[in-house]
């Protein structure tokens, strides 16, 4: 098999680092911290421009048809950035919104209705249940309810790029205990927005007291696919804010003198960098594979994407932390970049189940194939 990127991979991939270079996000996202979200760019008419709430969605409903491993792609640039699109919402929605034939999909694709994936976890060896993030507690919750009109309660806790989104894809379940997708307008919904570490990261809890919606035709095999999407983009995202604090790192280390050299020259210091990187390529080598399996092996899909969340969580918690440690005194304060990627770090080894269940899921397809 072959790696490489091709051609219009590599085009898709510049082509979002050019329009991202176009904002000032890092700077932005200083500024939102003693001034308020309202200092963050909106980048949603700059996402429709690019066609990235369209990637997942078929040709023939007028997206682009695109993989998971190009959506990786994309998100790999934002976590560069920090930037603050809506992309990790939307992708895993678009996914189930196109499996279904949902009707409005047109709208979706080219970014007139913004969608939002409201996630539940597939059962595990751990769960035998659809379970949520809970409001107010470390415990999961179970997944909300849809009754046979569509009507859905429930919440879910900290549900990312939820404040502002038009359309809630909601994963819940039936009276069978049956997994569904139900899609419910966001007027009919509640969403509380929250900011927990990372302000470039939007947030919202979702409660959902009998609001109507139409269950959509998807399997359990797609929500359970949506979820491991979901986990793939995490892990990209992570993999490109992994690289900007190694290259601020490298840089740094190279211009920092002390005792006349370069500090870069000390034994402590390359030893940590070269850590980073061993790490980084340990992440995007299970990037390709997640996306491959995609594609290529959907039966391996969930170990891949559960194995490059939690490795590339890792990594960004190690990159993070090694940013603010070479840069010493100066890392640990806010007149500095450092502490706003490990804001990042700190805040997405926790969503989405966490690096923690990424990890238990590997355990659990490993131990099972032993078996």
């Amino acid at each position: 098999m072959n790696f490489a990127l091709t051609d219009e991979q590599e085009f898709l991939r510049e082509a979002a680092r050019g329009a991202l270079s176009r904002f000032k996000t890092v700077e932005a996202a200083r500024e939102a911290l003693d001034g308020g979200l309202e200092k963050l760019p909106d980048l949603w008419p700059a996402a429709r421009e690019a066609g990235w709430p369209g990637l997942l969605v078929s040709d023939e409903r007028g997206g682009a048809g695109l993989g998971v491993f190009d959506a990786m792609l994309v998100a790999e640039e934002l976590g560069r950035t920090l930037a603050p699109v809506p992309f990790l919402g939307v992708v895993p929605a678009t996914a189930i919104l196109d499996a279904a034939g949902f009707d409005g999909l047109e709208a979706v694709g080219n970014g007139d209705v913004r969608p939002v994936y409201v996630p539940a976890r597939p059962p595990g060896d751990l769960e035998s249940r659809w379970t949520v993030e809970g409001v107010g507690s470390s415990r999961r919750a179970e997944a909300p309810r849809v009754d046979g009109s569509g009507k859905v309660t429930g919440e879910v806790a900290f549900v990312p790029d939820a404040p502002g989104a038009d359309l809630l894809v909601v994963v819940a379940v039936d009276e069978s205990g049956a997994p569904r997708a139900v899609a419910v307008e966001a007027g009919g919904v509640a969403v509380e927005q929250i900011v927990r570490y990372d302000v470039t990261r939007a947030l919202g809890h979702v409660r959902l007291d009998g609001a109507q919606g139409t269950v959509l035709d998807a399997g359990e095999d797609v929500l359970a696919d949506a979820w491991y999407v979901a986990q793939a983009l995490l892990a990209a995202e992570s993999l490109g804010t992994v690289q900007t604090t190694l290259e601020m790192s490298v840089q740094y280390a190279k211009e920092r003198f002390t005792f006349g050299r370069a500090i870069g020259s000390y034994q402590a210091i390359k030893h940590e960098l070269t850590e980073v990187l061993r790490r980084l390529e340990n992440a995007r080598s299970l990037q390709y594979y997640a996306g491959w399996a995609r594609t290529d092996a959907p039966d391996e899909f969930p170990l891949a994407a559960s194995a490059a969340r939690s490795v590339a969580g890792e990594a960004l918690d190690f990159a993070a932390r090694s940013n603010i440690n070479v840069h010493g005194g100066i890392g640990a304060t806010w007149e500095h970049d450092a502490p706003l990627y490990f804001r990042r770090a700190q805040l997405s080894r926790r969503l989405l189940g966490g690096v923690g269940d990424a990890s238990d899921r590997v355990a659990e397809r490993l131990l099972a194939a032993a078996a």
